[in-house]
């Protein structure tokens, strides 16, 4: 199997685990946060629906700046059901996997940069950097898991059973 499988392969399990995690998301908490330091609930939950847009940002583009001049070029799409969230999920991994196998171990060895107000704050290659979104994407969806706690929704099975869901896969 080459990386290119192996990385759609591992969007594949991270999907079924975040889809999970929007599904138990209470509906009406958009605005909710555990602390005034926090994120909100809706702009987390957001993050794990649209993290996996980053693959697709990654091949076809060869940088990112967070704070451009002008402001962000990127659109926002509004998600206000938990429906909403898991669409929008779907979406962009089906847009991440079309993307990875639109590309080639070659392109993935090459460059990458981000970027904030012009100035260079990571260089390395497209595959850490897919590898460094799966990563956060995985920290953003454990923020979620205690989100859900903290409101007493259940936290579904991840990476083994949780308190509320037995299931080890």
């Amino acid at each position: 199997m080459n990386t290119i499988e192996q990385l759609q392969e591992e969007l594949d399990r991270e999907a079924t685990r975040s889809r999970r995690t929007l599904e138990n998301m209470p509906e009406g908490k958009h605005d909710w946060k555990p602390h005034e330091k926090s994120m909100a609930f809706g702009y987390l939950a957001e993050l794990v629906a649209i993290m996996p847009s980053w693959v697709t940002m990654v091949i076809g583009r060869d940088e990112l700046d967070l704070n451009p001049p002008g402001g962000s070029q990127i659109p926002r799409v509004p998600l206000k059901t938990r429906a909403d969230y898991v669409k929008r999920l779907d979406e962009t991994i089906a847009e991440a996997k079309q993307s990875l196998k639109g590309t080639s171990e070659d392109h993935l060895r090459t460059a990458w940069r981000l970027l904030v107000a012009g100035n260079e704050v990571a260089r390395t290659s497209r595959y850490e950097m897919i590898r460094d979104t799966i990563n956060h994407l995985a920290h953003h969806r454990g923020q979620m898991t205690v989100y859900l706690r903290l409101l007493g929704a259940p936290v579904p099975a991840l990476y083994g059973p949780s308190a509320d869901d037995k299931r080890f896969s």
